[in-house]
């Protein structure tokens, strides 16, 4: 008589997954996909891929374009040794029809899921390794302000001009005015109290601003006020960016 035994291997995923999401100064994410073989034999990394919801497209930075040809970063090699790791970095940018929802989201978002394809030396068919993928989106409170463009360096006392842009993030509509208060390093021009118009819920508008800085060595963009005329709400903008000022061109001439 012969005794046959039956012996079921579980098996375990050998990759050790961690995912973080950066938030840019713009609309734009960027995702870091660290990738770590946990296991004591070589792991072939045959694919891996981003399924993200229909407002991002997705930019794969660990690509670099030689001479026409597109090549990875990490070369031809597709396999992490034993306790060896690798990164990936995504930068995801929303399509243009989602930007104003994409604003007013806050708390946990879904944010599709990254798939790894891989298998081990000893030659078995491809496995499958899927992680959800979820971020903490940013709340900007109830009015965002951000800088369209501001320069790196700015002479002392020379007008700069700057374009502001401000988001409704409530479910309300706003009546705005924007007014500026001198500091000991800011000096802004033109009159103070203007008005900016109504802004209705997640929608965005810019206007511009001129200043002059007094000081110099890194200073801080600071004393801009904005008010919500319907409920008298008034919101604070100091030390919004900074920008180093040198001294004039007329003066290191002279």
């Amino acid at each position: 008589m012969f005794l046959s035994k039956l012996c079921v291997f579980s098996h375990s995923q050998p990759l050790d997954v961690k995912t973080k999401f950066f938030n840019s100064d713009k609309d734009d994410l960027f995702l870091e996909v660290q990738i770590k073989n946990t296991s004591s034999s070589t792991v072939f990394i045959q694919k891996v891929s981003l399924e993200l919801p229909e407002m991002y497209t997705e930019e794969a930075l660990n690509i670099l374009n030689l001479d026409g040809e597109d090549e990875s970063t990490f070369g031809t090699r597709t396999f992490l040794q034993a306790s060896e790791g690798r990164h990936y970095l995504y930068r995801l940018r929303l399509k243009e029809d989602y930007l104003e929802k994409a604003r007013t989201l806050s708390g946990p978002t879904k944010m599709g899921k990254l798939e790894i394809v891989w298998k081990q030396e000893l030659g078995e068919r491809a496995m499958l390794q899927t992680v959800p993928l979820e971020r903490e989106a940013r709340s900007c409170g109830e009015l965002k302000l951000s800088l369209e463009n501001v320069p790196d360096t700015v002479s002392r006392e020379e007008p700069l001009k700057i374009v502001f842009k401000i988001t409704n993030c409530t479910d309300k509509k706003m009546k705005l005015l924007v007014k500026t208060h001198d500091t000991t390093a800011v000096r802004w021009c033109g009159c103070s109290g203007r008005k900016l118009g109504t802004l209705m819920p997640g929608s965005s508008l810019s206007f511009t601003l001129t200043l002059l800085f007094l000081q110099l060595g890194l200073r801080g963009i600071s004393g801009i006020r904005i008010i919500d005329a319907t409920v008298k709400t008034k919101y604070r903008y100091d030390g919004v960016a900074n920008v180093c000022v040198v001294p004039s061109v007329a003066k290191r001439k002279s």
